[in-house]
């Protein structure tokens, strides 16, 4: 046997597997782009990415959810659609060489995925009627394409290529190729191009349909009945670097379930009122604008904000007291739980005394920092409640309120193992010095901001290393219902340093040592960074 007739298989089987793995990327790449045009043809919150992710965000552990949001933080979502692409690239690859052994079986799990996806599409939250056919015609495409390219690449398999025909007795010109590979590679890559260009399109078509962002900006939020105290002067301490105490909305924090913002045209919005209530109540936006709005500053947080952690936020909010709607409804003396739903699907439970206290800005809000809200924070209404995580209590895009109980009723997290009232701890945390910010030794400011919504803070005390513990200078708060900056001098010496700082409330509560993750319903600990002198 000859040297060339040893090696040639080998070389065969992996030019086959290569133009195998091709072909099913290619295929697959075209029949995701068709699937996203489709989708912003027909049914924008159905496209097959949207589908997938939206399933595994709610199949997701709850460790899972709190690992992406440590990772990834506010990206968590793009992080996801990026899994998803690299997992689905990898398998296409593998469908396809398992075409181009075995002819229409790869074909056949590209069919049968989209298929399982568009049943998938048909069982998500406010699903259209035609919900399923993004990812049909995509499994469809998928499929058809697959057929074809598979064919083209058993076809440079089946001819010897030059290399192996080396020693025919025929003169080869350097770079020679059959025809059938050049034919094989220019489908291939104009197959993955018109994905591209269809994925390209898809969501050029969705971007220029949504006119919710027009209806949006024309929007002019009606004056408050109840107008929100000013910013008292000194409250955002004048330091460099520092924690801004109203949170601007393009910086403001964002954490939720929904991979596609919801696009509602507040036209269209209703909030409907039932469950273990006398009568049932529906109120459209325009009798909502029409009622004595009230304005009110709330710091919101996120469950899994970890000690010292940046998944926070402070605004003043516009919207209608949430008790006054209660009220109209008359909830039964069994109720003990509200369960409010999003457009999307999300449920969060609230406890009903908390939405029923007179002094507590429960609100069902349509602005946010003297805006409408931002879609992506629950444009054109959602809930706020001061105090509770939320987790329990900020629902976005919300529809509805049903009246229960906590014995009758599970929320979206509260089925995944989280608290079921999630009210907030006692909280603070070093801004500055920076982590990782070396600078020189000399006089120096230690400054941050601590928070308990609905409570208030009392004092800030701070320590370095193994020394004293010094109460720090308290800034003017806006209100109990939101966070508080506070500073202290230090004059840094050179050398490593430990610093930690803790809060307490105006109920005499200090801040928890104990380190604890934020599941099941929140963390704490007492932030300690190390800074060095240098």
């Amino acid at each position: 046997m000859t040297r060339e007739a040893s090696v040639a298989p080998p070389v065969a089987a992996k030019a086959s597997a290569l133009s195998g793995a091709a072909a099913g990327v290619a295929s697959a790449v075209l029949g995701a782009g068709v699937g996203e045009l489709v989708a912003a043809m027909v049914a924008p919150s159905s496209s097959p990415f949207s589908v997938v992710g939206g399933v595994l965000i709610d199949l997701a552990p709850s460790w899972a959810k709190d690992a992406a949001i440590s990772l990834f933080g506010t990206a968590d979502k793009l992080a996801l659609l990026v899994g998803i692409a690299i997992v689905l690239l990898a398998a296409a690859a593998g469908v396809g060489v398992l075409e181009l052994r075995r002819p229409w079986s790869g074909a056949a799990v590209f069919a049968a995925l989209g298929a399982v996806v568009a049943v998938l599409a048909m069982t998500r939250a406010g699903a259209s009627g035609l919900a399923w056919l993004p990812s049909l015609a995509a499994g469809l495409v998928a499929a058809t394409a697959l057929r074809l390219l598979a064919g083209l690449a058993r076809r440079t398999t089946d001819t010897p290529s030059p290399a192996s025909a080396a020693g025919d007795g025929v003169d080869h010109a350097p770079g020679d190729e059959h025809p059938s590979r050049r034919r094989f590679l220019v489908w291939a890559g104009a197959s993955a191009a018109a994905g591209v260009l269809a994925a390209i399109a898809g969501t050029a078509l969705q971007a220029g349909s949504r006119s919710i962002d027009a209806v949006r900006r024309a929007l002019r939020l009606p004056a408050p009945a109840v107008a929100a105290p000013p910013v008292p002067a000194g409250a955002q301490l004048d330091l460099v670097g520092m924690t801004h105490v109203v949170t601007p909305n393009a910086s403001f924090y964002r954490i939720d379930t929904a991979l596609v913002v919801p696009q509602i045209d507040p036209a269209d919005w209703s909030l409907r009122i039932h469950g273990l209530v006398e009568r049932e109540v529906e109120i459209g936006w325009d009798e909502l604008l029409a009622l004595p709005l009230e304005e009110s500053w709330t710091t919101l947080a996120c469950v899994s904000n970890p000690v010292g952690g940046d998944l926070i936020g402070n605004a003043k909010w516009l919207g209608y007291p949430i008790r006054l709607l209660l009220e109209r409804a008359r909830p039964t003396a069994e109720a003990d739980m509200v369960l409010s739903r999003s457009i999307d699907g999300f449920t969060a439970s609230t406890p009903l005394e908390v939405l029923q206290e007179a002094t507590r800005d429960a609100i069902l809000a349509i602005g946010m920092n003297d805006e409408p809200l931002p879609p992506e924070h629950g444009f054109p209404v959602r809930m706020v409640v001061p105090g509770l995580y939320g987790y329990v209590s900020a629902t976005k895009w919300v529809t509805e309120l049903e009246v229960t109980r906590f014995d009758r009723a599970d929320a979206y997290w509260t089925t995944r193992g989280w608290s079921a009232k999630g009210p907030i701890k006692l909280q603070s945390r070093i801004d500055l010095p920076r982590r990782g910010h070396g600078f020189a030794p000399g006089d120096t400011t230690i400054a941050g901001v601590a928070w308990h919504q609905h409570v208030g803070i009392a004092k800030v005390e701070v320590q370095i290393d193994d020394g004293p513990w010094r109460e720090a200078s308290l800034a003017p708060a806006i209100s109990d219902d939101t966070w508080v900056q506070w500073s202290i001098p230090w004059k840094a010496e050179a050398g490593s340093h430990a610093i930690r700082c803790r809060a307490t409330n105006t109920k005499g509560e200090l801040q928890i040592e104990t380190d604890a993750w934020p599941a099941p319903d929140g963390a704490t600990g007492w932030q300690q960074l190390t800074v060095d002198v240098a």
